[in-house]
């Protein structure tokens, strides 16, 4: 970006994510009462807690990166990937490392808790960016200085995460490092090869661990165990049947008085269903859908390669979370445990999104300035 030259932020990004900031904040006051009152006697507890720990800072971040010139990332590249592996090795550390329900996703640093795998999300499109733009279209497209190095690089972060066990951060990093790669030219073939290889790898973890063996055939037949491990799946289906049309009204859920599980994480989506109707629901994936397809209009415009790497890769992040999560809802696929963004509970996962848009508005500034010359 030429240095003193500031454009303006994609009013399309920065209103559709506005909205959908406010709306996921209300939608979370909503959800979490229950739990809340439950757990701290305060119905608002998880509102407020997102509202300090992860708008407030995510909004401090957003500004910040919206106002740095992107393309200084790149320095930082090499230190993103180093970054993000340390921080997911921390996470096997006695002390450091704390597990939730037989999975050990959570750091604690001090008076920090948080989620590595949020940070590295970011970290590995930023390094997988700086690494495109550095290798020359036919060299990207090669085996030996294309495909191999980038299979080295992503392999030791999936095995990273399958053992903590995070498959569903695991699919949405590699899916977005795949989304960059594909927009530098790379064989469609291999694709099809590493769709092969990625859907073998998925099989063999299901086979050799019992819990996803459990998952993978709840996500098949549902009614096989309605009050074991098919709880949350019954009781989504539940709650996004109740909802009918028009939903039962905000604040009006019946299931998320502590009948199903995550109702302000993974499983908001069926909350919001059964409140808001499924017309309502159409309206909310119509304007999720425009702030990915904002992102991916920012990509186009984009003559820089690594802000255009860059932005594919965070309009990716945002997609694939937020389809995985909802398509877990409806049944579609296994329950992942990902989170819906920008409307689940989550501060980690907050404040790393918050920092993905605002690289995504110094993108977009950079691109009307180049626009412009």
């Amino acid at each position: 970006m030429p240095r003193g030259n500031r454009g303006q932020i994609d009013k399309g990004f920065l209103w559709s994510l506005i909205v959908l900031v406010v709306f996921g904040m209300l939608m979370l006051l909503s959800a979490s009462g229950p739990l809340g009152f439950q757990q701290f006697h305060d119905a608002s507890y998880f509102f407020k807690h997102q509202l300090l720990n992860g708008v407030l800072p995510g909004t401090l971040l957003f500004i910040f990166f919206a106002n740095y010139d992107y393309r200084k990332l790149i320095r930082f590249a090499p230190l993103a990937l180093i970054g993000s592996i340390i921080l997911l090795v921390m996470v096997y550390i006695p002390g450091l490392g704390m597990r939730f329900g037989g999975s050990g996703r959570w750091l604690h640093l001090g008076p920090l808790s948080f989620q590595p795998s949020e940070l590295v999300k970011i970290g590995i499109l930023i390094y997988v960016a700086a690494w495109l733009e550095k290798r020359h279209e036919h060299e990207a497209k090669t085996l030996q200085g294309g495909l191999l190095p980038f299979l080295l690089s992503m392999s030791v972060v999936v095995i990273l995460l399958v053992f903590q066990p995070n498959t569903g951060s695991m699919a949405v990093i590699v899916g977005a490092a795949l989304a960059q790669y594909y927009i530098a030219g790379a064989p469609f073939i291999w694709f099809a090869g590493l769709g092969v290889l990625g859907t073998t790898f998925i099989a063999l973890l299901i086979k050799v661990t019992p819990y996803r063996t459990a998952r993978f055939l709840t996500f098949l037949h549902p009614e096989l165990d309605p009050q074991g491990i098919g709880y949350q799946i019954n009781q989504a289906y539940l709650a996004i049947g109740s909802g009918g049309l028009l939903g039962l009204g905000y604040g009006h859920s019946r299931q998320k008085y502590l009948y199903l599980p995550e109702a302000a994480g993974d499983s908001i989506f069926a909350v919001m269903a059964e409140e808001l109707g499924f017309l309502f629901c159409l309206l909310f994936l119509a304007l999720y859908g425009f702030l990915v397809y904002r992102c991916l209009d920012i990509a186009r415009r984009t003559v820089d390669p690594f802000g255009r790497f860059l932005a594919v890769g965070i309009g990716a992040w945002i997609g694939l979370q937020g389809a995985f999560n909802i398509a877990s809802m409806l049944g579609l696929m296994p329950i992942t445990g990902v989170t819906l963004p920008f409307v689940s509970y989550g501060s980690s996962a907050f404040v790393a999104l918050a920092a993905g848009c605002g690289i995504m508005a110094s993108i977009s500034r950079g691109t009307q300035i180049w626009r412009e010359l």
